[in-house]
């Protein structure tokens, strides 16, 4: 079975959001404008266009996978939006009319605490539905549900100076909690990889909100990030998109001829059409070493230049115009985002924040089959390099090849350190084993008990604020746990000591001691910046 703010913005229901999108200057407020702050004007008085502001640099924002548009779409319509601020009411009305809204928090249940609230994390997601797409997109019959194999949050910081927009492989093996189908019913809590969690909600009639939910709740609880919008693009309008700019320029090394997309290009500079540009995002297989992580640094290029190709026709109305219809035909939102206005306001929030501050990078993952010999599609996550990203979202701090390169992995000494060891699973005696184990390598061991519950799939180191370096520190003896702050400082609960709670991933993805011997690969982390190039980077 395949089953969100600026310093100086306040979150709010309608507020912002969007991926991350970056606007112009605000448009001149009066009569029919989208002023920040206000709502359209009256429908008997529309104005003409504003004149246009001064070219400001823009975000793209996602990711796309076979056979579907490139979620980032998402990301650059915010400042697309501002851009186009034609500032009639009717062009207005259209446009949020064109928008899916949903809401999906009484779905989410106990969620991480937002530790930075005038941040915004947005989850971007694809999906690659085959309703009403006609011939050439797949089998309907076959994908007879909502997938998604596209899934990226974008970190747009508090201080609007800068932004990561992070990808998260497909394949990822995760735990996904119990979520609610389209039956009514209750999926079981598993492992699998990543993209199941939006298909189980899809699945029994393509609820989008449910899969939407499944998706935020799996990406919180095994990254601990807050969620606070997201944007759930489909594929339908990206020739559309693309062919109402004009094309999208592209530059690739070395000659493509992808006989599955359709796709034949020379090496060099080409302006791709519509339905070349959705060769280019679905090429996998004959290009480079045919996998998913390869297409998406293509992407992530291809992104950029569109919302470079939608900047340069600011001054064009009519063709940002048909980019608009097209655009927002093909997303469904959170409606606390508030629609039309709410994606206005985050891209006058971004106006003054260049491409050049503008990261994109993918999650370091390695093969699950280091671990399981049997599984040769999946990927594990790197530890404890994704832990200090997922941290560094959570703290609102730039992610950077010297965080992870360096982790700050302290000058302790093991006997300075309390860990207690919580057994999550079923296997008799597992706390006391590896209890031992850890107080051979010179760690104390305050506790060895039961949790309350054996059905953690997990294990994870988990510590408070002011224990970071204790846990780092562990963390080198247990390659592949996964690591997670929790909230207060350890002093205020009365905790001295850091906690190793047991999963049954223990003994597989993660082991203690000469079990270990065969370590994590080093992580790929390989950041690109918004205003570069498949022919100007590597």
């Amino acid at each position: 079975m395949h089953p969100a703010d600026a310093g100086e913005v306040p979150k709010a229901d309608s507020a912002h959001g969007g991926s991350g999108a970056p606007g112009a200057g605000a448009a001149p407020g009066g009569a029919g404008t989208l002023a920040a702050g206000t709502g359209p004007a009256p429908a008997e008085a529309p104005a003409s266009p504003p004149p246009p502001t001064a070219p400001m640099p823009a975000i793209p924002g996602g990711w796309s996978r076979r056979k579907k548009i490139m979620a980032w779409v998402a990301g650059s319509l915010a400042v697309v939006l501002l851009l186009a601020a034609t500032g009639g009411y009717l062009v207005y009305q259209h446009l949020n009319a064109n928008l899916h809204q949903v809401n999906v928090n009484g779905l989410l249940g106990t969620r991480p605490v937002d530790l930075h609230p005038q941040a915004e994390n947005i989850l971007v997601l694809g999906s690659d539905t085959r309703h009403g797409q006609g011939r050439g997109y797949g089998s309907a019959a076959q994908l007879n549900t909502d997938h998604s194999d596209t899934l990226l949050i974008v970190h747009i910081a508090a201080s609007r100076k800068w932004a990561d927009v992070m990808s998260i492989p497909r394949d990822s093996w995760v735990n996904i909690p119990a979520c609610r189908m389209g039956n009514g019913q209750l999926a079981s809590a598993e492992s699998f990889k990543i993209n199941e969690a939006f298909t189980l909600g899809n699945l029994y009639g393509n609820k989008t909100a449910l899969g939407t939910a499944c998706a935020i709740r799996t990406v919180e609880s095994n990254t601990h990030i807050h969620i606070d919008h997201f944007v759930v693009v489909n594929f339908d309008g990206l020739k559309d998109m693309v062919n109402a700019v004009g094309g999208v320029p592209e530059c690739n090394t070395k000659p493509i001829h992808d006989p599955k997309s359709g796709l034949r290009l020379s090496a060099g500079h080409h302006m791709l059409t519509g339905r070349l540009a959705l060769g280019y995002v679905r090429a996998r297989y004959t290009l480079g070493n045919g996998s998913d992580l390869e297409r998406i640094n293509r992407q992530q290029a291809f992104m950029s230049a569109l919302v470079s190709r939608v900047k340069a026709k600011e001054l064009n109305p009519l063709a940002l115009y048909r980019f608009l219809d097209a655009a927002t035909k093909s997303i469904t939102i959170d409606s606390q985002l508030g629609g039309i206005h709410g994606l206005y306001d985050l891209a006058t929030s971004l106006r003054n924040l260049p491409p050049g501050k503008v990261t994109f990078f993918t999650l370091p993952t390695y093969p699950r089959s280091y671990v399981d010999p049997s599984d040769t599609a999946n990927l594990l996550w790197t530890q404890p390099q994704d832990s200090l990203i997922f941290q560094a979202f959570r703290n609102d701090v730039p992610v950077s090849e010297a965080l992870l390169k360096h982790p700050r992995v302290p000058h302790l000494s093991r006997s300075k350190i309390s860990v207690a060891v919580m057994n999550g699973t079923t296997s008799f005696g597992l706390e006391d084993t590896v209890g031992a184990g850890l107080q051979q390598y010179g760690f104390k061991v305050p506790h060895m008990r039961t949790a309350s519950s054996q059905k953690v799939s997990q294990t994870v180191i988990r510590y408070h604020a002011g224990q970071e370096a204790e846990a780092l520190l562990l963390a080198k003896d247990l390659p592949g746990v996964s690591l997670s702050q929790m909230s207060g400082p350890a002093q205020a609960i009365g905790s001295g000591h850091i906690t190793l709670l047991l999963g049954s991933d223990y003994g597989t993805s993660v082991t203690l001691g000469p079990a270990a011997s065969t370590p994590q690969p080093a992580s790929t982390f390989t950041p690109r910046t918004a205003n570069q190039n498949i022919c100007t980077s590597a």
